[in-house]
C-alpha cells in the first residue's frame, strides 16, 4: 500500500519524502553529487536529506520537483509531510531516529561478480540477480538491501505517476523469492511505494541463520516479475557498492526483431553511450543481449534501452488493462 492511502504520521511522511526523491533521481540516472549541483546545494545536503538526518524544506522540494521534472510527485510529499506536522493532523511522538547503519556496524561488502538477467515473454519480464558478495569488515552481515524500480513513459513523469497511482505495483504480483547457500532468505520491506520497493532480504529463515561472516563471500541470488504494462522499455544498473565485475543479459523473442542500446552516467559526467557494444547471439527462438564490465567505479550508473521493431510501442498500450 502506498503511503498516501492513508493518513501519515510525521515520522512516516519524513520517510516517504526521500525515498520518493532517492526514486526519481534513480529514474533520471543522476548521482547526489549531480542533483545538487542542479539544485544549488551542497553534495552532503542532499545525501543527508535523502539518508533523513535533514528534515525536508519547501525550498529543497520546490528545487527537487523541477531539478527532477517528477511530475508534482515530489512537491506531493512536501505537501504530505506539511499536513502530516499540522496541528489538526493526530498527535505523534516521532521516536528518536538513528543514523541507520546499512548493514551492520563494522561491515563492509564488496560485490565481486554482479550478474542480471532480464527475460521477456511477450507478456513478463522476469528479473534474476545473482550476486557474489564478500564480507570485508569486522562484523558478520544479517541483511542485504535492494531495490526495485519501474518507470513505464520515461520523460513523462505526470503520466507514470497516473499510471501508477491507478495500477501500483503488488508484492503478490512481483512474487520476489530469494536464496542463499541453497537456502531461502526471508525479506522486509522498507518501502513501499507505487512505483519503487526498498527490500531488506535477510540471512536467515524459519529453520535458521546463516549470517555472512568477516572473510567469507557467498552467491546470494533473487528474482521478481514485472507485467509489460508496468515495465518501461529500460532496466539499469547502479553502482552502489564497490564492483570487480558487473554483466547484464536481456533476453527478447527473436520474432519482435529487438535492438539494444546503453548509456553510462558518472558523477563527473552527463549520459554517454556505453564504451561497448552489447554483444547478441540467438538461443533458439530468443535472442539474448550481453554487456559486461569490470571494477565499474563507484555511483556509475549504466542504463540499457530497447525497442521491439515488430510490434511497435503504441500496439503495447492498446492492450493494457482490457
Amino acid at each position: 500500500m502506498d503511503a498516501r492511502d492513508s493518513a501519515l504520521t510525521v515520522e512516516q511522511a519524513a520517510e516517504a519524502f526521500p525515498a520518493e526523491v532517492a526514486y526519481w533521481r534513480e529514474v533520471r540516472g543522476l548521482a547526489k553529487r549531480e542533483l545538487a549541483r542542479r539544485m544549488g546545494f551542497d553534495p552532503s545536503y542532499v545525501s543527508h536529506v535523502e539518508s533523513g538526518r535533514h528534515k525536508p524544506t519547501e525550498d529543497f522540494a520546490r528545487r527537487a520537483e523541477q531539478a527532477l521534472n517528477a511530475g508534482k510527485a515530489i512537491w506531493k510529499r512536501w505537501l504530505d509531510y506539511e499536513t502530516a506536522k499540522a496541528p489538526s493532523a493526530p498527535a505523534a511522538v516521532p521516536a528518536s531516529r538513528r543514523a541507520e547503519q546499512p548493514y551492520a556496524t563494522g561491515s563492509a561488502i564488496v560485490v565481486e561478480h554482479d550478474a542480471a538477467r532480464l527475460d521477456y515473454d511477450g507478456r513478463l519480464y522476469r528479473l534474476t540477480m545473482r550476486r557474489l558478495l564478500r564480507n570485508t569488515g569486522s562484523e558478520p552481515i544479517t541483511r542485504y538491501l535492494i531495490r526495485i524500480s519501474v518507470d513505464r513513459y520515461p520523460g513523462e513523469p505526470e503520466r507514470s505517476n497516473a499510471h501508477y497511482r491507478e495500477h501500483p505495483l503488488a508484492w503478490d504480483e512481483l512474487a520476489l523469492t530469494a536464496t542463499c547457500r541453497g537456502e531461502a532468505m526471508r525479506w522486509q520491506a522498507k518501502h513501499d511505494r507505487d512505483a519503487f520497493k526498498e527490500v531488506w532480504l535477510l540471512f536467515d529463515n524459519e529453520q535458521g541463520r546463516f549470517p555472512l561472516y568477516p572473510g567469507e563471500s557467498v552467491w546470494i541470488e533473487y528474482a521478481y516479475s514485472v507485467g509489460d504494462e508496468k515495465w518501461g522499455r529500460w532496466f539499469q544498473r547502479a553502482v552502489r557498492l564497490p564492483t570487480e565485475h558487473l554483466t547484464v543479459e536481456l533476453a527478447f523473442p527473436a520474432d519482435l526483431d529487438p535492438a539494444v542500446w546503453g548509456t553510462e552516467t558518472s558523477m563527473t559526467a552527463e549520459a554517454a553511450p556505453l564504451r561497448t557494444a552489447p554483444v547478441q547471439h540467438d538461443e533458439g527462438g530468443v535472442r539474448v543481449f550481453s554487456w559486461s564490465t569490470t571494477t565499474p567505479p563507484l555511483h556509475t550508473r549504466y542504463r540499457l534501452e530497447w525497442r521491439f521493431r515488430a510490434r511497435p510501442e503504441h500496439q503495447l498500450e492498446q492492450g493494457e488493462f482490457r
